[in-house]
């Protein structure tokens, strides 16, 4: 399965956490991402998101430039791992969209393809997972 893991876009600091809402940047930084998923061979027939809000912001705009549907997943929050991305992939078609934070992104990177492309808001890497 295809999977594009991205980082969320620019967030507004802030407390609680979990609120942040994205940037005037992060806004047109989600756009682009979203932009630039759909104008990819295979893209993603599906978009996973964490449910923190600046990173449901970026799930959506994935998921309005590309067409594909939207799932919220608990198990993508801050502390994500591989076993809940895992989880969360499963019986889901692909290619996928997930959404998610740092440095969880840089850790599932490492593990799955042995690399870690450093993940700057906004940013995301494709990675084959095998069947």
């Amino acid at each position: 399965m295809l999977l594009f893991l991205c980082r969320h876009a620019q967030a507004a600091p802030g407390e609680p956490d979990e609120l942040r809402e994205l940037t005037h940047d992060g806004l047109a930084q989600a756009r682009a991402l979203g932009e630039s998923l759909a104008t990819r061979t295979e893209p993603p027939a599906l978009v996973l998101s964490s449910p923190l809000v600046r990173a449901r912001q970026t799930a959506t705009a994935i998921a309005e430039a590309t067409g594909a549907p939207l799932k919220v997943d608990e198990r993508l929050s801050p502390g994500a791992t591989v076993a809940s991305l895992a989880a969360a992939l499963a019986g889901e078609p692909g290619p996928v969209a997930l959404v998610c934070h740092q440095p969880d992104c840089s850790e599932i990177a490492l593990a799955l393809s042995g690399r870690d492309p450093g993940f700057p808001v906004g940013s995301l890497a494709a990675i084959e997972l095998d069947a």
